[in-house]
């Protein structure tokens, strides 16, 4: 596109396949017509607001502060015949963590489209790919389903990657406990947290579209949007466990580390239980005063040792047979 706000249009032709537009001017003209057309656009770009003011005019502030806003969560609002969606999509960015999921924003009716985005989507991209090959969208309530559908789908391998993720180190944690695994326990709720954050609410905006009243929404869309709302209610209950399972993990772990320390100070004690009274025995010896006895005796130091090594095993054996060690 010349304009850099714009980054794709496209006249929609009903049969699957998309027109591309090149100008402001052709793609205001497609965007008055009773014909579809779509004008995919950057919210970032300064021009962006402008340009939906002077050819949406009639889009109120409220749609479009929520198509620009910075920071959005999913939900869905109807206005007269249309339709104002945000939704989620995993992040499959070069060099980008997959739980900072990227905001798509429409404002979708009977004969037009407006969708806005800050970061590259996939599903757009899948979208764009369709249209140029004429596997596309057919009319509005298609686009929607078909993008709720490549936005839920592209969810589910970075999900169960999750899933396998908790599950190596579950295994790893009960064959063989080890401190480090602790921040990779936590890094898995932390992502579990923030898939979640955005895909639940996500949901319930898909489920609030089912029960829309719009013209356009046939019963086939309504069909697959409310598959897609299950399967997103399947991602919350997946991550709900992933969450749960982290934390039980992270608790066991806490209990082996635990144990391991109680061990080592009961053994201690018994150390120190053998050497204390020992310790006593040898410093009351070791007293400089007169009349020690033994202390012109030669071998008298071998006797104290020998007494001292007889009363230590005495007192194993008492500590043996109380089963104490």
């Amino acid at each position: 596109m010349t304009d850099s706000h714009i980054i794709c249009a496209y006249e929609i032709d009903g049969s699957g396949r998309g027109i591309p537009l090149h100008d402001d001017a052709e793609i205001f003209e497609k965007l008055k017509a009773t014909n579809l057309a779509w004008a995919h656009l950057d919210a970032s770009h300064s021009d962006t607001r402008g340009w939906l003011e002077d050819n949406i005019s009639y889009l109120d502030d409220l749609i479009l502060d929520a198509l620009l806003a910075e920071e959005t969560r999913p939900r869905m609002l109807e206005h007269k015949d249309g339709l104002l969606l945000i939704l989620r999509g995993v992040n499959l960015n070069e060099n980008a963590n997959a739980e900072d999921m990227i905001s798509i924003r429409l404002w979708i009716d009977e004969h037009r489209i407006i969708s806005t985005r800050k970061r590259k989507l996939r599903a757009i991209t899948d979208i764009r790919n369709k249209l140029e090959q004429g596997t596309g969208p057919k009319d509005s309530g298609h686009f929607l389903s078909m993008l709720s559908g490549l936005l839920t789908q592209r969810m589910e391998p970075v999900l169960s990657e999750l899933d396998e993720e908790t599950d190596a180190i579950e295994e790893a944690i009960l064959e063989d406990p080890d401190l480090e695994e602790r921040q990779a326990i936590i890094d898995i709720r932390k992502r579990a947290i923030l898939f979640r954050r955005y895909i639940s609410p996500q949901k319930d905006a898909v489920a609030q579209l089912r029960l829309s009243e719009v013209a356009w929404l046939s019963a086939k869309d309504k069909r697959a949007l409310q598959e897609n709302a299950d399967r997103l209610m399947r991602y919350v209950e997946d991550l709900d466990a992933i969450r749960e399972r982290a934390q039980i993990v992270k608790d066991e772990l806490a209990n082996i580390v635990a144990d391991k320390m109680n061990r080592n100070t009961y053994i201690l004690s018994i150390v120190a239980a053998i050497f204390l009274p020992l310790g006593f025995l040898t410093g009351l010896l070791g007293i400089n005063v007169g009349g020690m006895p033994g202390a012109d005796n030669d071998i008298a130091f071998w006797i104290v040792c020998l007494l001292c090594g007889l009363f230590a095993g005495l007192l194993m054996l008492i500590f043996r047979s109380f089963k104490w060690f």
